[in-house]
């Protein structure tokens, strides 16, 4: 739980790599919430420096299931290394923890999203045999489109009419 603001931190910085700082909202409060609640909603590995104890980078993932295959599998929703501790093995040694954890857990399937412009990853990721899908889009519906069309379901699964 001590974690959390370094986890903050690092979480911004990776939105400020991705172009996309403004979107990094999230508060201490709620990763707080989200990784160590009562049903947490995701879980986090920490990658330290071995020298220093730093935290240099960490990877933040979460169950899903596919309807095909009929089994858990994992969602990796970041990767970040920290610029001056990439190139020491620690990106690999996240995503391989979280392949073991994978395996030991039953599922078959982890999967995660990259940037199409983000050439280093997608090279890095390729060097480890990952299988870039590329006919599949990545689909969002969020603000105004959202509330939009939730105001379209049946009152009694309706949030909004609940107000």
């Amino acid at each position: 739980m001590n974690d959390v603001p370094e986890i903050r931190a690092m979480i911004r910085e990776l939105a400020a790599y991705e172009r996309a700082a403004e979107q990094a909202r999230a508060t201490e409060e709620q990763l707080r919430e989200a990784l160590f609640g009562e049903h947490p909603a995701a879980y986090a590995l920490i990658a330290e420096d071995d020298g220093t104890g730093e935290a240099v980078g960490y990877a933040l993932w979460f169950p899903r299931f596919s309807t095909w295959t009929g089994t858990r599998g994992m969602h990796l929703e970041d990767l970040y290394v920290r610029p001056r501790a990439r190139g020491a093995g620690h990106g690999k040694t996240l995503l391989a923890t979280l392949a073991a954890t994978c395996r030991r857990n039953g599922y078959d399937r982890f999967e995660w999203w990259v940037l199409a412009w983000n050439t280093p990853t997608i090279d890095f990721y390729k060097s480890l045999g990952v299988e870039l899908l590329e006919e599949w889009k990545v689909c969002r519906l969020s603000g105004e489109p959202l509330r939009e069309l939730a105001a379209q379901a049946p009152d009694a699964v309706n949030p909004a009419s609940d107000v």
